[in-house]
């Protein structure tokens, strides 16, 4: 193509010289390099190990995945009122409802706030504001509304107080939103109970919030009341500003034995408490994306978080429709209690795991007291989670989550979760065994070639025969 004449007569060069203004450019690969704020964020749960399940599922092997709690993957199904009520609705979920959740669905959460409040004080509401449907966010599932929360919230170097062991999300959006994330440690020797001295001990002038996983995901465990209300009163009399509480309280009616859990919402008066609930675990209903926020406690303080929570709310327009028409039947059914009583099939599975457990030599529990999961310690030295993860998938197609995935500061720690069938978790216990005894077998040969090396050394053998055992041994 040849180039225009200008108005002066002269020849303009083409536009598709004109674009090349960085010819240097065009002539190399430059590599497109992420957020920065990405940098430091994991999600382990659904990493590289669930990636090579995944390779190993596309050459044809089956993969027992127990390694995020995902109830419809295993057969469980959502109750059939909810599935009727998004069917029946389904025309009526075609346009855009109001940015914080369609009106029906936020009363219905109003309603089973009330009466979880009123149920824990004795029969009697407390004297403190009640929740409205103004307090009410609905979301696309707790994700979305935790990256909500702090990106309202925070700004760089503030700091949010987290369990370790923790829920990965609660770690990457503090950390994704220009935050802190301090652990208080919920120690294996303590049953996963923190002490309200070493959460204490975290708190400074920078402390936004305190995030509360109760039941507890992974480790299973049910906060004592004592605790919650120590964490309250540690909250309530922060000097700093406010001190938001964050409670991640999904898995609410998934309890055993009778333990029940206390609503940091039926505790909380003076100042913001943030609880979380949704469709995805009591409902076994992941998919349909259904999550809520409750702002209970004193909002009178929180006035300019809760504008934000609106803008953010907005910016998305509003959470999927279908989904939110499920809320009113879900929060009226209590099928979640058969499934965890004796004979149901969360109970029968946690069974069969603190059965496989106390039969192992090389494994240990402290018994979930709630939540879907079993958080299991391995009793061999040198362990490392997440050789053995890879492992466990290589040899046994076995995926599970490595312990250190949930912040924790060791690595003799595994998740798995109560969902699969209890026959089908009795052998992926046997299989894991069977990884475990190949692995103490190993630590025996090598303490046998560790003591040959010890007694030539003693014997003053010549030091290229000891050298000979120690490249045998890879010492």
């Amino acid at each position: 193509m040849k180039g225009r004449t200008g108005t002066n007569g002269v020849a303009e060069e083409s536009p598709a010289k004109k674009r090349k203004v960085f010819p240097a450019l065009h002539e190399k690969t430059h590599a497109i390099a992420c957020c920065s704020a990405l940098r430091d964020v994991k999600y382990e749960i659904r990493g590289p190990l669930a990636q090579r399940a995944e390779e190993i599922e596309n050459s044809g092997q089956k993969v027992l995945k127990c390694n995020i709690g995902n109830p419809g993957a295993f057969g469980f199904t959502a109750p059939k009122e909810i599935t009727d009520a998004i069917y029946a609705h389904i025309d009526q979920a075609v346009p855009y409802c109001h940015q914080k959740g369609l009106l029906e669905a936020r009363k219905a959460v109003v309603e089973y706030v009330d009466k979880y409040i009123t149920e824990e004080n004795g029969g009697k509401f407390p004297q403190f504001p009640k929740v409205t449907p103004n307090d009410i966010y609905l979301g696309n599932g707790v994700s979305e509304l935790i990256m909500m929360c702090m990106r309202g919230l925070l700004n760089p170097g503030d700091e949010v107080l987290i369990p370790s062991p923790d829920y990965p999300l609660w770690t990457a959006a503090v950390t994704m939103h220009g935050g802190r994330p301090l652990y208080y440690p919920c120690k294996p020797e303590n049953g996963f109970v923190p002490t309200i001295m070493d959460i204490r001990a975290l708190v400074t002038s920078r402390t936004r919030a305190i995030v509360v996983i109760n039941p507890n995901n992974p480790a299973g465990v049910i906060y004592p009341k004592e605790l919650l209300q120590d964490i309250v009163a540690m909250a309530e009399e922060y000097p700093f500003g406010g001190m938001v509480i964050f409670a991640d309280e999904i898995y609410d009616q998934i309890t055993f034995d009778g333990n029940k859990m206390t609503h940091m919402a039926s505790l909380c008066h003076n100042t913001l408490c943030c609880s979380f609930g949704g469709l995805s675990k009591v409902y076994r209903a992941c998919g349909f994306r259904v999550g809520w926020l409750v702002m209970s406690g004193n909002r009178s303080r929180a006035v300019s978080y809760e504008n934000a929570l609106n803008l953010l709310s907005g910016l998305r327009l509003c959470a999927n429709v279908p989904g939110q028409y499920a809320v009113i039947p879900a929060l009226q059914d209590k099928s979640i209690k058969d499934l965890v009583a004796p004979g149901g099939r969360l109970y029968e599975a946690r069974k069969v795991i603190l059965n496989s457990v106390a039969k192992s030599k090389y494994m240990s529990i402290h018994e979930p007291q709630g939540a879907m999961y079993a958080f299991v310690e391995v009793n061999l030295p040198d362990f490392d989670d997440q050789v053995f993860a890879l492992d466990l998938v290589e040899k046994k197609h076995i995926l599970i989550a490595p312990g250190s995935s949930f912040n924790v500061p060791y690595k003799n720690h595994f998740r798995i979760t109560l969902l699969p069938p209890p026959d089908k978790l009795r052998e992926a216990f046997q299989a894991i065994d069977e990884v475990l005894e190949e692995y103490a077998q190993t630590l025996e040969q090598r303490k046998e070639e560790a003591l040959k090396i010890v007694q030539a050394m003693r014997a003053g053998e010549d030091k290229e025969r000891i050298e000979k055992l120690r490249s045998k041994a890879k010492f």
